[in-house]
């Protein structure tokens, strides 16, 4: 089983009960040097092989349902906990999203190829696979009820994406999550506490619902977010904040090499605005953002730019000052993949609910390794990461208002 995607390098892994067969195409790059070293390095190694465990000794579906929360559970504390310490020696540097990405992909792997001792149906293994996704993701996390007298504030980030292209790549918007998640930030409305998540890069989940079921409850009871923020990783050398976001998805492959081209789809039952608007826009204070942020280590774009077809004419056309009345959305400022559709969907859940709070996307620069390097990390990566990281608190500070 050591071959198989999910399959675990320290000798000794369980597989007794799981099928060699069944792993995503996200799922079956886990078996390759890259990512065993990730894990090993990280401490992460061991993971999916407790979760293994616990699911070829359960007797029934309600042990199981307690295995993959709890184990789930386990894995997004052990990565924001790994966050704010230091690498041990051979290890990897805390703040590195990867190993979390790597080994929720063996644990998702060894919950589908899992061969219970039970009858098992589909849709309660897909409902599985849910459970642990947010769990893992820090989704099911996001409580505000120990600081009654702060800010709220939500900030996601996004898994590593492009790995055909490099598999040792990271993306600093997980990252940032990670270093922010329950962190207390001082900002001129008074402290505020984070909490994050981490989202896929996979059409289907957004498709499913997953943003509206991990945002709209911080859109509405009785103590709502204050600040909705969604984070990734955009152009070179620069922040962008976005200010518009378009229904458009451009059809770009994700992480399971799926495209998806078309309106962006809204989830039956979730918030929204009727008829689905073209456009969404950021209520960050963009300027003051930007002002705010000077100094730092790379510029921040205050960023208006839109693709769109003008009302009554059929070919797409870039406007530099955002959407003329009446058009249809091509992209937003931040493009027609993912990044910029959970702009849209996070903005569109503001609207739907009516809440007058900063809501938007920032996208980060684009993190390198250094000139040359093979290694899965290196002083200048680890470097740029953490500056990264540390510039989104910035922003993030300076978006919150009273």
């Amino acid at each position: 089983a050591q071959a198989d995607a999910g399959s675990e390098a320290r000798p000794g892994a369980p597989a007794d009960c799981l099928a060699a067969d069944g792993a995503t195409v996200e799922e079956e790059r886990l078996s390759g040097d890259v990512p065993q070293e990730i894990l090993r390095r990280s401490g992460f190694d061991g993971m999916a092989a407790d979760l293994t465990r616990a699911l070829c000794s359960a007797p029934n579906l309600k042990v199981a349902e307690n295995a993959v929360r709890r184990h789930g559970d386990r894995l997004w504390s052990a990565a924001v906990a790994r966050a704010s310490q230091s690498a041990s020696e051979g290890g990897l540097s805390a703040g590195d999203d990867r190993p979390l990405y790597w080994a929720r992909l063996g644990m998702t792997s060894a919950l589908r190829r899992w061969e219970p001792s039970f009858e098992l149906a589909d849709a309660d293994r897909a409902r599985l696979v849910e459970d642990l996704e947010r769990a893992s993701r820090g989704q099911d996390d996001m409580d505000f009820s120990g600081n009654p007298n702060m800010k709220r504030v939500v900030v996601t980030g996004f898994d590593p994406f492009q790995l055909d292209g490099d598999i040792r790549r990271s993306n600093p918007s997980g990252a940032a999550a990670l270093a922010l998640d329950g962190a207390v930030i001082e900002t001129e409305a008074g402290p505020a506490v984070v909490q994050t998540a981490v989202f896929p890069v996979r059409w289907r989940d957004f498709a499913d619902g997953m943003v509206e079921s991990a945002l709209a409850p911080h859109y509405t009871g009785d103590r709502p977010a204050d600040a909705v923020f969604t984070v990734s990783q955009g152009r070179e050398g620069r922040f962008d904040l976005e200010a518009h976001n378009g229904a458009w998805r451009g059809g770009s492959d994700d992480n399971e090499r799926v495209g998806e081209e078309g309106m962006i789809p809204i989830p039956e039952g979730a918030p929204t605005v009727t008829p689905q608007p073209q456009w969404s826009d950021s209520t960050i204070d963009r300027p003051a953002v930007v002002e705010a942020a000077s100094g730092s280590p790379f510029p921040v774009v205050d960023n208006t730019e839109v693709t769109e077809i003008p009302a009554g004419e059929t070919e797409p056309v870039v406007r530099p000052d955002g959407p003329s009345e009446g058009s249809q959305a091509r992209a937003g400022g931040g493009g027609s993949y993912l990044s910029n559709e959970i702009a849209y969907r996070n903005t569109l859940l503001r609207d739907a609910t009516g809440r007058d709070i900063p809501a938007g996307h920032i996208h980060t620069p684009i993190l390198h390794f250094g000139e040359g390097s093979d290694a899965v990390t290196d002083p200048s990566f680890e470097e740029m990461r953490d500056s990264i990281s540390e510039q989104v608190e910035v922003i993030v500070a300076a978006s919150v208002r009273d």
